[in-house]
């Protein structure tokens, strides 16, 4: 039997069956050449953790606000509690605040420094009248010494004039005496008219002596009375800044009762306060966790902590850290889609359309401040026309972010990453839905 006759050879070796391995060939090659035109997305994958945007939002401690020994727990951790719930009652350790009457005594102590002041305030009113009463007492006095120096004026002047007319009348008696002497000595006239014109002489003189005594007398009153009215003067001064000085010494009272006062009403509020934070409340809505002190009787701190309080409300946005190479290719308003731990998903960096369990987001700002690990902190949040974001998830949760960049062709991504040369300079145009890429 001959060797080409024989079929079950020809079906075993295909010796004489036309090879198609160049066809296939052709076939992947073209189909490799087609892949390498195709769009793939640059993007940029980091780590990053759930916050939130708001600060009163993220997770709150709540501390001690005064020292004091803890007396009653009202919660217990994993407890939700609403915005003002009593979380614990303290009771005051110093010895200066544990009288439990001590706002109805500082009250009291109040009310008397009021009354002080009354008094004080009631000499100022005495003491106002009496400066009232010695100002009209002194010018009274002075209105009388006027009266009685004008008087004394009125009279000095017409004591001058009877002074000088007895002084011509007797500078005429002296000129009739002595002509009267000559004829007497010369035998013209008697003895006796000669003695009465030595009578009317000398009464001339005597009237001149009484005008010059008058005189003088009126002076010496006019001068008393001017020495009487700067007595007066002084005396009604000093009673006057006496009674002023008491004034300003009751006014300077009432200031530092009222200081007093001030002071001890600062101090009723500020026990009213302090016992208002015997009781440590919730700050805001949310789960008590991380309760670090126990039992009863324990003494806290001033602003000791005391557990920590997770917002039940919070609008979640993911931190991410984005390394300082890859800083320039991230700016405010692009796009990132977030994969959360505990969220199965398939990624497709390359096709991010073609991913499933991703959630968009897109970027809100850009720390310009390296942190303690070289990284730069981005913030993103959820993207509202996009699918919303798990309601379960938590507060520091895990994150593999992916930061969605340019559209380039496959064969040039590849040409990239053999050159080792990093992803084109992103920008984003904020005023457009679509991207901008500048090389």
């Amino acid at each position: 039997m001959e060797r080409m006759k024989i079929k079950s050879f020809d079906n075993i070796y295909h010796a004489t069956r036309e090879s198609r391995v160049k066809r296939w060939f052709y076939v992947f090659f073209a189909l490799a050449v087609l892949v390498l035109f195709l769009p793939w997305t640059q993007n940029v994958k980091v780590k990053g953790t759930v916050t939130t945007l708001y600060q009163d939002q993220r997770p709150q401690q709540l501390n001690s606000p005064i020292p004091g020994r803890i007396t009653r727990w009202y919660v217990k951790n994993g407890d939700y509690v609403q915005k003002g719930d009593t979380i614990l009652q303290l009771t005051e350790i110093k010895e200066d605040l544990m009288d439990p009457q001590l706002v109805e005594r500082t009250e009291q102590q109040v009310e008397a420094k009021k009354g002080v002041r009354e008094f004080y305030e009631a000499k100022i009113l005495t003491a106002d009248a009496q400066l009232k009463a010695l100002q009209n007492a002194r010018d009274l006095k002075l209105q009388q010494l006027k009266v009685k120096l004008d008087q004394l004026n009125f009279k000095l002047r017409a004591e001058e004039v009877e002074l000088e007319a007895a002084t011509n009348e007797l500078q005429l008696a002296d000129d009739q005496f002595k002509r009267q002497k000559k004829m007497y000595d010369d035998g013209l006239v008697s003895l006796t008219q000669f003695q009465q014109r030595s009578v009317t002489y000398q009464n001339a003189v005597a009237k001149k002596t009484s005008a010059e005594n008058r005189l003088a007398q009126t002076r010496q009153e006019l001068l008393n009375v001017q020495l009487e009215q700067q007595t007066v003067t002084q005396d009604y001064a000093e009673k006057l800044s006496k009674t002023t000085g008491e004034r300003f010494q009751n006014l300077g009272e009432v200031q530092s009762s009222t200081g007093d006062i001030a002071k001890l009403e600062n101090q009723v509020s500020n026990y009213k306060i302090r016992q208002e934070l015997y009781y440590v409340v919730a700050s805001q809505d949310g789960q008590i966790v991380q309760l670090n002190k126990a039992g009863i009787g324990e003494i806290l701190k001033d602003g000791e902590s005391i557990g920590t309080i997770v917002p039940s409300d919070a609008v979640y946005a993911v931190e991410m850290y984005v390394k300082p190479v890859d800083l320039p290719l991230i700016k405010a308003g692009q796009k990132v889609m977030c994969v959360f731990d505990g969220f199965p998903a398939i990624v497709f960096s390359g096709w991010p359309n073609t991913s499933y369990g991703t959630f968009a987001g897109r970027v809100v700002a850009v720390e310009s401040n390296i942190n303690a690990n070289g990284l730069f902190k981005a913030l993103v949040v959820e993207d509202k026309n996009k699918k919303p974001w798990p309601p379960q998830i938590k507060m520091g949760a895990g994150v593999q972010a992916i930061a969605i960049l340019n559209d380039v062709p496959v064969w040039y991504e590849l040409w990239r990453n053999i050159n080792g040369f990093p992803p084109d300079y992103y920008t984003v145009n904020n005023e457009k839905t679509g991207n901008e890429t500048a090389k």
